[in-house]
């Protein structure tokens, strides 16, 4: 046996039996075996806390199914959504009245053959066409969906547009009434710049694009689509690495209190420091696996969409890759410990839970304002930051932007920020009150 073989060495080394050298071994070797029985404790009590959260198929549909499927159906289903709203825009039948006494021909030929369902009356006797005075309870109890108003005065068509912007309806009617509109100006302007023996090209477009212009653009398609997900995904992920690590933080300390089961917890022969870092692996591994599925439904969204127009790749380099991802984890080392910490010091789930929720706060507004912050220039002293720091190192690193100051600051402030998580963490497991419950 290695332990009976570690106390005769020693009981040798105290008898002066040994050389120094042989002394310095046996010290070494004492080390490592304390080191490998704390070990061992510490993965039997993470493995413990881990049998009992996941026993609830409940939590395994919170840890499991939801991470994996966010993205997809962000990026997979919304679209879809999007299309089948406009199809069944483009599908509607909308009513407009067109009130006017002189239209011009060719006005009244584009709105006829239009997907507009066209009836006309005369022009009411007003001074200003905008005024809905006389057909307002037309457009609210929906008899019709706009009123075009139209004018001659002399040789300008006047013109006003009655709508209800709270009906989609209308404002479909609004919509293409419009691109009628646009059409017969476009279609007049030009037939009047002719008639005046002028080119119409040149006149309304004395200023020309020469090629194509996204050829003028110098960041790639992956470029592009990096800097089109930094804006969002540091803030899905910051919110979700806080969130999800919630509900293990407060079972696993302020659940164990008012079960009771915290003091045969602590009457176990290991250290609370063990017991700290076990409860800390357990919930670290809880909230990792929960991030990682949500990577990897990312990246299954992005590759989907990828393969049509909507997004291309975005072009990561393996270092900034691997530097996001020690980024993360940084950042999920202090939040899972201040979790912990902040859960310990509750008395019962349901304080736990009052002072947990609202602590979303702590990373929803900086997540909302490091979105505006421009990246060109900006100081160093920001990657200094609490959680600032991170979500900025994360935006950088996914627009492939690796610049060595801002990595020693981000990289030098979240370890302090976590060691320092990780020792409020350990201060209130040593405190001795964690044992009493409420009664």
């Amino acid at each position: 046996m290695l332990l009976d073989l570690v106390k005769r060495t020693t009981n040798h080394c105290q008898n002066g039996r040994l050389g120094g050298a042989a002394c310095s071994r046996l010290r070494h070797r004492r080390r490592w075996v304390r080191m490998s029985k704390s070990g061992v404790r510490v993965r039997a009590i993470a493995k413990k806390e881990l049998v009992e959260f996941v026993r609830d198929w409940r939590t395994i549909l919170a840890i499991l199914v939801i991470p994996l499927l966010m993205f997809p159906l962000l990026f997979i289903l919304f679209p879809l959504l999007l299309a089948s709203e406009a199809a069944e825009l483009d599908a509607l039948v909308v009513d407009v009245l067109v009130q006017g006494d002189d239209i011009p021909a060719e006005l009244g030929l584009m709105l006829n053959n239009s997907s507009l369902n066209i009836t006309y009356e005369p022009l009411p006797t007003i001074e200003e066409l905008s005024s809905p005075v006389g057909d307002e309870e037309r457009l609210r109890n929906g008899t019709v969906d706009l009123i075009l108003r139209l004018r001659m005065n002399e040789s300008i068509l006047e013109y006003a547009v009655l709508y209800q912007s709270t009906s989609e309806q209308s404002l479909e009617a609004r919509s293409r009434t419009f691109d009628v509109l646009a059409g017969w100006e476009e279609n007049e302007t030009i037939r009047r710049i002719s008639d005046a023996g002028l080119d119409p090209e040149e006149t309304l477009d004395p200023l020309q694009w020469d090629g194509e212009i996204s050829q003028s653009d110098v960041a790639t398609s992956g470029e592009q689509a990096g800097m089109a997900l930094s804006l969002f995904i540091p803030l899905v992920l910051s919110v979700w690495t806080f969130s999800s690590a919630i509900q293990p933080s407060i079972d696993m300390t302020a659940g164990e209190r008012e079960r009771g089961t915290l003091e045969a917890l602590l009457g176990l022969p290991c250290t609370r420091m063990e017991l700290l870092l076990g409860k800390w692996l357990a919930v670290a591994t809880i909230t990792g696996v929960g991030v990682l599925l949500q990577v990897a439904g990312l990246l299954f969204a992005i590759g989907y969409l990828a393969t049509s127009d909507i997004i291309s790749t975005p072009s990561v380099s393996l270092t900034a890759l691997l530097l996001l991802c020690l980024a993360v984890l940084l950042f999920a080392i202090m939040v899972v410990a201040f979790e912990l910490a902040l859960a310990m010091r509750s008395h019962s789930v349901k304080e736990a839970g009052s002072i947990l929720g609202p602590a979303v706060l702590i990373i929803l507004f900086p997540a909302l304002f490091t979105q505006v912050i421009n990246l060109d220039g900006i100081e160093a002293f920001w990657f200094a930051v609490p959680v600032v720091n991170v979500l900025l190192a994360l935006r950088e690193l996914l627009m492939n932007r690796i610049v060595f100051g801002h990595v020693v600051v981000w990289l030098v402030s979240s370890s302090l920020y976590a060691l320092g998580a990780a020792y409020y963490a350990a201060r209130q497991f040593k405190r001795e009150d964690i044992v009493t419950s409420l009664s």
